[in-house]
């Protein structure tokens, strides 16, 4: 007597013959999770269909190697394996030119998605042209002799950048001779060490004092000793 189309037993023998490859009991229980099957529920079920004749085992060691009965199957002559082939080599090479063909209208979508929408032309044209505006006004109070900053502003703003610099260069030397005198006979990574205390050098927060240093005007810098 067949087994029902819902029992464990006839899940289990309809994966079988469609696998139609050897199988152990764990196989087939991580492939039949999707049915709610338990690995006992699944034993049992291989137990019953190889009692039954349905499939067949064989035993190797401590463990039994499942298969489909291959009777209940047509075996190809050489004349239909020869067309199963051809069939098979036209399949492969359709599927590659659809590959192909998915993969050119892939690579427009993304060509397009990349694009600006018109909306978003318009908003940056608007932008650059205001940018424009801006800069064409500011050239010609330039051409026209107009002095942007007052010469003592700029004094002004360059004694104070002096000054800024000049404690961040002392400062920085004197952490260095902290820094050297603690950490010179120290058996910690200095690295780890650093981190630790929570220190971060110019470099961390991505600033460099030589390159803000040349940004003063050349009668203005300092050598390095000072």
């Amino acid at each position: 007597m067949p087994p029902k189309s819902d029992t464990a037993e006839s899940i289990v023998l309809k994966f079988v013959n469609e696998q139609n490859r050897p199988l152990n009991a764990q196989n087939v229980a991580d492939a039949l999770q999707k049915d709610n099957l338990k690995k006992t529920a699944v034993q049992k079920a291989l137990d019953s269909l190889c009692d039954s004749g349905r499939i067949t085992f064989k035993e190797y060691g401590k463990q039994k190697i499942y298969v489909a009965r291959q009777d209940q199957f047509d075996i190809p002559n050489s004349e239909e394996l020869d067309r199963m082939k051809k069939e098979n080599a036209t399949l492969q090479q359709d599927l590659e030119e659809q590959n192909r063909a998915i993969g050119e209208v892939e690579g427009e979508i993304r060509a397009l998605q990349s694009n600006l929408t018109l909306e978003q032309i318009r908003a940056k044209q608007a932008k650059l042209e205001t940018e424009v505006e801006a800069m064409e006004e500011k050239l010609n109070k330039l051409r026209d002799g107009v002095t942007l900053v007052r010469p003592e502003d700029r004094k002004a703003i360059e004694k104070l950048y002096l000054e800024k610099i000049s404690h961040w260069r002392k400062r920085k030397r004197m952490f260095k001779d902290i820094w050297d005198t603690i950490t010179e006979n120290s058996p910690k990574d200095l690295k780890e060490f650093k981190e630790e205390l929570g220190i971060e050098y110019d470099e961390d927060v991505g600033v460099s004092l030589q390159s803000l240093s040349e940004l003063m005007p050349q009668n203005k810098k300092r050598g390095r000793g000072q």
